[in-house]
């Protein structure tokens, strides 16, 4: 597999991922998102969101505000007990959290460290004109309790029967003591998380199904290998592996709010690695946040004639996470005449330009204007790109480098009637067996819908 190094330098330099703020040295644990990277983030959510909102009819969207009453992050629990153990050296006051140390001194700079202490990991503002206890509120950690507090409402509005979804994509913040492994782990990042409502004693049912269903997606969204991801099950008194690797993990506790937990690991260069969890959350957000509000949440089943708060299977995971997961899954090096080439063998529903429009040469007009306009063509349908900036061979391999799956070049034989060989065709070349057809100019958009689908 690749290392992390190469990863984060073809990033950077192919314009996927920057440094948040990189002019002013950066802020820890932000990143900002270039021309790639925000194609790439936005084709991810796409799969996500048409595979469970889209295909389904027991999920509805929702689309949350950032920003909440206080009292949510109260009643979640929250406020109390979201929090990491933190430790810190008694001379540089470094901070580290505790369960990524071993042993009793500073691996920064070698000094004594103190005792654990919790660190609760909410970002906190205020709202209004004065900053004062009364107008304190939180960034939101996760993006699930604007789904419960919205139960009543969706329900309602949709007319929607037990069991259902509802399914949200948005931005989190959690004040992480160490950020670390590029975009792993951050302090700003996008969540894509689904509140599954439930009758209670259905859930263990309910839990098992969207634990086959998360990674089934994973595998054909990303094409990731049977080796590289396994499922890790939570259970109060115990932790196993379903998958690969099964003797390589810690015991853990499922988090305040879970009877249980199926997390689904990806085999990074540093490890096996949450990128998705699937909670077994019981009432406790609903119950809790009537108890707080004291609104009504139950639900009333006509059919049943019974009455009873919900219970939730949570499938949540993070889009950062996801976009690494899937570089890593498929950046390839290969050897072409003697020569390293790199390619992203992305899905073609993931990658950022799914066709490449170039000219044979840029310093001829009239192949310039016909691949233009191609491009110009293209673009109204699917997402492509027009690149003279160098000789056709390094324009391959930057396309390549970019995941983008098919180049259309326009040479004289394209463009030139006047030409001895002109046939008003165009040659595609496949990005992972660089196998090159020709195809008539007219037939270009045909061609690439019914292989990219």
């Amino acid at each position: 597999m690749v290392d992390m190094d190469s990863i984060v330098s073809l990033c950077k330099r192919r314009g996927f991922v920057f440094a948040g703020s990189e002019i002013y040295g950066g802020l820890g644990g932000m990143w900002d998102y270039g021309p790639l990277g925000v194609e790439l983030k936005n084709n991810i959510k796409r799969a996500w969101w048409k595979a469970m909102v889209q295909a389904r009819d027991d999920i509805v969207g929702l689309d949350a505000a950032v920003l909440m009453n206080a009292n949510v992050w109260r009643a979640s629990g929250h406020a109390t007990t979201f929090n990491d153990m933190m430790v810190e050296c008694v001379e540089n006051h470094h901070r580290l959290r505790a369960d990524k140390v071993q042993g009793d001194k500073c691996p920064e700079c070698g000094s004594p460290l103190g005792e654990p202490r919790p660190f609760n990991t909410m970002f906190k503002t205020h709202v209004g004109a004065v900053e004062d206890e009364s107008a304190l509120i939180w960034l939101r950690p996760e993006t699930a309790q604007g789904i419960f507090v919205n139960f009543k409402n969706v329900q309602e509005a949709m007319r929607k029967k037990i069991p259902f979804g509802i399914a949200q994509i948005g931005k989190t913040f959690r004040n992480e003591v160490q950020t670390g492994n590029f975009i792993f782990r951050d302090r700003e990042f996008e969540q894509m998380e689904m509140e599954f409502f439930v009758k209670p004693g259905s859930e263990d049912e309910w839990h098992e199904y969207w634990r086959e269903q998360r990674v089934n997606w994973w595998k054909q969204t990303f094409n990731i290998r049977d080796e590289h991801i396994r499922v890790k099950a939570i259970r109060p008194d115990a932790t196993s592996i379903i998958g690969p690797d099964a003797d390589d993990f810690e015991q853990e506790k499922p988090p305040h709010y879970s009877k249980g937990n199926y997390d689904i690991e990806y085999k990074f260069p540093m490890g096996w690695s949450e990128v998705e969890g699937i909670a077994s959350r019981t009432d406790y957000d609903l119950s809790n946040h009537q108890q707080w509000s004291g609104k009504d949440l139950s639900y009333f089943d006509d059919d049943t004639k019974e009455k009873y708060v919900p219970y939730v299977v949570e499938p949540a995971m993070g889009v950062d996470r996801c976009f690494l997961a899937a570089l890593f899954e498929n950046y390839c090096e290969e050897k072409v005449k003697n020569e390293k080439r790199v390619v992203l063998k992305l899905p073609y529903a993931l990658a950022p330009y799914k066709v490449a429009v170039l000219p044979l040469a840029r310093n001829r007009p009239e192949l310039v204007a016909v691949a233009k306009q191609l491009a110009h063509d293209l673009k109204q349908h699917i997402m492509a790109v027009y690149d003279d900036t160098g000789a056709i061979g390094r324009l391959y391999r930057r396309q390549d480098e970019i995941g983008t799956p098919f180049c259309v070049t326009v040479d004289h034989q394209s463009a030139l009637p006047d030409d001895a060989k002109y046939d008003g065709k165009v040659t595609i070349r496949d990005r992972d067996s660089m196998e090159q057809v020709r195809v008539p100019l007219g037939e270009v958009k045909a061609w690439l819908a019914e292989r990219l689908g």
